[in-house]
């Protein structure tokens, strides 16, 4: 079994789905420490007037003390009306506006709780659900697993991965320095990394920003040109051969 943890990112870009795409389950990895101006409550759209900007949902409780899983949306209706007010300027050029604004409001119609977690886990699955992708996930807070005590940034993966059966785990090759191939061999799994190119595609009207929210990419490109990108622009690499 391949697997793959991330923290539940708000609408992330587009290779946080080439790794869902790559693996067979998905840990959802809530049980960290809630960081304020990350990926979690917030992501980059372009901006009407160029460049980009940035949509977000505010927090009840965003103090650095909470974990992830603690982390509660402020007025979830107001929240949605943001964010899509945030991308009305769209609907002038991009062609599939209307099928993202109804992801948008999907997304937010499956939040439990003002749980920030279900409202972003809610989102990677509705947008695989439109692009066809397979998308198995399990809360790493809903385990029930023990946890390695006091543990460093690159042992919770294997600790996981091991607890969980995988023989495989795959991580973006950004955070290869966390890891020793080492701590993976002894348990049985391999570490693989995935780098994935960035997708350039055409946005009349603007001027593309690469890496912006998966709900950029939705917007100019059909869900068939997506999912060839994430093949296309997908490369998995052994661990060992980074060395």
């Amino acid at each position: 079994m391949k697997l793959g943890i991330m923290q539940p990112y708000f609408f992330p870009y587009l290779g946080h789905f080439a790794l869902i795409a790559a693996v067979d389950e998905w840990i959802v990895f809530d049980v960290t420490q809630y960081t304020r101006r990350s990926w979690i409550n917030r992501n980059r759209v372009l901006h009407a007037e160029g460049n980009w900007q940035y949509i977000s949902v505010s927090l009840k409780n965003s103090s650095s003390q909470i974990n992830i899983v603690e982390a509660e949306i402020v007025d979830s209706r107001r929240m949605e009306k943001h964010v899509l007010g945030k991308i009305s300027h769209y609907k002038r050029h991009a062609p599939y506006y209307g099928p993202v604004c109804e992801i948008v409001r999907s997304t937010f119609a499956g939040l439990v709780n003002d749980s920030l977690v279900s409202l972003n886990v809610r989102g990677l699955s509705t947008v695989c659900n439109y692009l066809g992708l397979p998308f198995r996930y399990r809360v790493c807070s809903q385990l029930g697993i023990d946890r390695p005590e006091k543990p460093g940034a690159g042992e919770w993966a294997p600790w996981i991965a091991a607890k969980l059966g995988a023989d495989v785990y795959i991580n973006p090759i950004g955070g290869r320095e966390l890891f020793k191939s080492s701590d993976f061999d002894k348990r049985g799994v391999s570490l693989w990394f995935l780098d994935f190119e960035p997708f350039i595609y055409d946005t009349p009207g603007y001027t593309f920003e690469k890496s912006l929210s998966i709900l950029d990419v939705l917007m100019w490109n059909s869900p068939a040109a997506i999912v060839r990108a994430l093949r296309k622009n997908s490369l998995l690499i052994f661990a060992s051969e980074l060395k």
